[in-house]
């Protein structure tokens, strides 16, 4: 019996919010119009927080899972090297791969190198990704295919085995270089050249541009750094079509994070400063500006219906029914305004995405998720319920013998 009075009452606000449409159309678009704007902006907003964040994880196409470490900020690429490292990454990459539902994995060591222009012989910094090549992987964007398969100076866990001295360069680093296929690059700080094995476009946008990229084997960037000590790596990435992978993975290292490739990941969100402020302020924000036009404008709406609630309450409607029916209005309000308003959002973040391409040469500044849909109906309700207390309140107020006496 509750239930079906419920519905009857909910039935009735949708009733009544498409007659305010026709009758009172400029206040309803209005309000509909202030929750769309406010969750479509929060919506694109949160995007470009999602796009900031992904660029944290060294991404490989086909990489199920990373390991990292707890403490380490979701930031971009190239400032979150020299963070909390893993350590003896060979033995528990190997131990890792030994596993028949992997079928790739290699810890990643990032660091800035000093490099020596071919032309000019400046010095300029290229980032550094060191990784255990394997045939068939990308990782960066950037096939490991030029890449000695394998660790070749890395022999029965020492560093005593012949060095390759390969690289596979992305554009931009060969651009800022001034290198192509088949050149010598010198490194700045060592008596050494590396052998440019292969020049491709890679994936390693930011904000700021395409960060430029070379993959080398894990071993010689470690000696090279200092990583030897230990044999670290900044995280570890496995490619597997298992799920039941990522418990074993959380047992490798204490304090380190399993970061799933896809999604709305507890790394993404959580571990990041700058991406985690700017989604909570974009969220702030639609709440109060939603909540300030539904109270406003029901508010209106109400101290402009009063003869029909009048009229409900002289019919039999309780105090508590109209209480809910002004609610269920409010909230249907908002949950059309929710609607538009992912649109609105999905529409503002193909346009940064578009703008990022077209001013600054970026593919990706927000990411776009189907998710931040629900999260969007989520917000909208919320507007919703706290929009509501205000107009119940005026609903509660009402006189039902002075409204009836104006007739």
């Amino acid at each position: 019996m509750v239930g079906q009075r419920l519905r009857s009452v909910v039935g009735l606000a949708a009733v009544r919010v498409g007659g305010r449409l026709r009758i009172a159309a400029p206040r309803v678009v209005l309000s509909l119009a202030g929750v769309a704007i406010a969750v479509g902006l929060m919506v694109a907003v949160t995007g470009v927080s999602l796009g900031l964040a992904s660029q944290s994880v060294v991404q490989s196409e086909g990489v199920d899972y990373w390991i990292v470490p707890e403490q380490a900020g979701v930031e971009s690429i190239a400032v979150s090297t020299g963070g909390p490292r893993l350590g003896d990454v060979h033995a528990t990459s190997r131990q890792i791969r030994a596993d028949a539902r992997v079928s790739y994995a290699t810890p990643v060591l990032l660091e800035l190198v000093p490099v020596r222009d071919a032309t000019s012989g400046d010095r300029t910094y290229l980032l550094a990704a060191g990784i255990i090549p394997d045939p068939g992987q990308r990782v960066l964007g950037l096939s490991t295919d030029g890449l000695t398969p394998g660790d070749p100076h890395y022999q029965n866990g020492s560093y005593n085995g012949p060095r390759t001295d390969e690289a596979v360069l992305n554009t931009a680093a060969a651009d800022v270089t001034n290198t192509s296929t088949g050149d010598r690059l010198a490194l700045s700080t060592a008596d050494r050249s590396l052998q440019i094995r292969d020049v491709a476009a890679g994936n390693t946008e930011t904000v700021a541009g395409n960060v430029p990229v070379m993959l080398v084997h894990l071993s010689e960037l470690q000696t090279l750094t200092g990583g030897d000590s230990g044999d670290t790596a900044d995280q570890l990435l496995v490619s597997t079509n298992e799920p039941t992978v990522r418990e074993a993975l959380t047992d490798r290292y204490p304090r380190t994070t399993v970061v799933t490739r896809n999604g709305l990941s507890a790394q993404q969100v959580s571990s990041s400063n700058l991406p985690l402020a700017v989604a909570i302020a974009a969220l702030v924000s639609a709440v109060v500006v939603g909540v300030l036009f539904v109270t406003t404008l029901m508010g209106l709406e109400v101290s402009a219906d009063r003869s029909q609630l009048g009229a409900l309450t002289a019919i039999g409607f309780s105090r508590r029914s109209l209480s809910l029916l002004v609610a269920a209005e409010t909230v249907t309000l908002s949950l059309v305004g929710g609607v538009v308003g992912i649109l609105v959002g999905f529409a503002g973040i193909l346009a940064a995405n578009v703008l990022g391409e077209r001013l600054f040469g970026v593919g990706s500044v927000a990411v776009f998720d189907p998710r931040l849909g629900a999260l969007a109906i989520g917000v909208a309700v919320l507007i919703g319920l706290i929009g509501a207390l205000y107009p119940v309140w005026l609903t509660r107020r009402t006189n039902v013998v002075a409204v009836l006496d104006l007739w």
